[in-house]
Formats: C-alpha cells, sequence, structure tokens
C-alpha cells in the first residue's frame, strides 16, 4: 500500500509516516522500480502499535518499544513492556496510600490554628511522640521549616499544623517525595476536598494510559503475528 493509505488508516500525516519509517518504528518500506515506497501490513500494524504505546508511555518509550520488535529478540520488547506496566502499578500504589493520607488527616485543622500552639523543638517532639531527629529531618527535607529564635528552632502555629499533618501522613506510609510535592497545596491554604480533586484527576489519568497501554499490548501481539519467524506468527 501507499504511503497515504497507511497515513489515513493509522491517523497520520504522510510525513508523519516517514518519519516513522526514519526513525526504525517502521521497518524499511520495499520500495517500486519508480521508488514509490510499497509499505504492507506490518507496517500498518507497526504504527497502530506506536500511536497505542505513545498515549500510554510517551513517544520516545512507545518508539523504543515498537523498534525492539523488529531490532530484538522478542524478549527486550516484553520487558519494555512490563516495565512500563509495573511504573503504572507503582502509581496506582502511589495514589492508594495518598487516599489513605487525605483521610487520616481529614479533621486535621488546615487553616484554623490558634496563637498557643507555637512549641520549640522538644515540646512538638513530646506532642507528636516523635524524636526531635525526625523533625530536624522533616526541616532538611523541607517538608516543615520552622523559624530560628536565638538559633533555636521556633515552631509557629502554621509550622506546628504542618507537622501534625506530615506526621499522620508519614504514619499513613506516604513517603517524603511524595510528600514533598503534596504539602505545598495544604501548606497553602488548599481544602482536602481540592486535594482529593486533584488525586481523582491523577486517578482518572493513570487510568486512561493503563487502558491506552493495554491497546498498545494487544497492536503489539497483532504485529507479532505478521512477523516470521516470531512465536505465534500467521502462516501463510
Amino acid at each position: 500500500m501507499r504511503t497515504s493509505a497507511v497515513a489515513e488508516r493509522a491517523g497520520y500525516s504522510v510525513q508523519q509516516i516517514r518519519n516513522l519509517e526514519r526513525d526504525g518504528v517502521l521497518p524499511p518500506a520495499a520500495r517500486t522500480t519508480s521508488g514509490y515506497r510499497c509499505y504492507g501490513e506490518v507496517h500498518m500494524r507497526s504504527a497502530l502499535a506506536y500511536r497505542a504505546l505513545a498515549a500510554a508511555v510517551g513517544p520516545v518509550e512507545a518508539k523504543e518499544i515498537v523498534r525492539a520488535v523488529h531490532r530484538t529478540p522478542i524478549t527486550a520488547m516484553l520487558a519494555l513492556l512490563d516495565a512500563a506496566h509495573a511504573r503504572l502499578d507503582g502509581e496506582r500504589r502511589a495514589l492508594r496510600e495518598a487516599r489513605a493520607a487525605v483521610a487520616a488527616i481529614a479533621d486535621e485543622p488546615i487553616a484554623d490554628v490558634r496563637a498557643s500552639d507555637a512549641m520549640t523543638v522538644s515540646e512538638l517532639a513530646a506532642a507528636l511522640g516523635v524524636r526531635t531527629s525526625t523533625l530536624r529531618h522533616w526541616d532538611s527535607e523541607g517538608l516543615v521549616v520552622p523559624g530560628r529564635a536565638a538559633g533555636a528552632r521556633r515552631y509557629a502555629p502554621s509550622h506546628v499544623r504542618d507537622a501534625r499533618i506530615v506526621h499522620q501522613l508519614r504514619a499513613a506510609g506516604y513517603r517524603i517525595g511524595p510528600l514533598r510535592d503534596l504539602m505545598p497545596a495544604l501548606r497553602g491554604g488548599r481544602r482536602l476536598e481540592d486535594v482529593a480533586s486533584a488525586l481523582a484527576a491523577r486517578d482518572a489519568d493513570v487510568t486512561f494510559r493503563s487502558r491506552a497501554l493495554l491497546d498498545g499490548a494487544a497492536a503489539l501481539s497483532a504485529l507479532l503475528a505478521d512477523i516470521p519467524g516470531e512465536p505465534g506468527a500467521r502462516v501463510s
């Protein structure tokens, strides 16, 4: 089939199809005596697999996966696909932890603090039931950064509130990295409902990419069936 036919069926422009061939996503096309490209079903399936995978993992990784079909043993492609599934699974676990954390701090005051809540590092550590070294670690990680009075840490009411939130989030299993990303939203006075809404949007995105990866895996399976010598290849 001509380049324009592949482009139309795959939902790309003619130039994009040529670019995919140049990048190794499509195997080299045969040429007619007049020099025109002549594509087959394997090229079409390669383009469709790339399109589905790009929605799941982005164009760079999608190219790597489809190129692996044409250039390496099938196990290399499967390893790349497994890694993509594992990352999505990790994102889902992080979302579950985040929801549990939001539920854990649902009763924690976010905007309403009292002047009497100001504490020294020792007082706050005792109130939370943690070591002073834990509070210093949170400080170094940017989670709870108190002020200083005569060189000593002094936790204002807003810092005490942040420390309570961090303590409950950590108890809920929230890791330092994701917690560092979440705290600015809470510190900025956003309501927990807003955070929950953001988590729901993130969940929808992960679900979309999971479905796209499923479509990409199906397209790869169909592609392998058209490549001679691969397991499950069609016999003509």
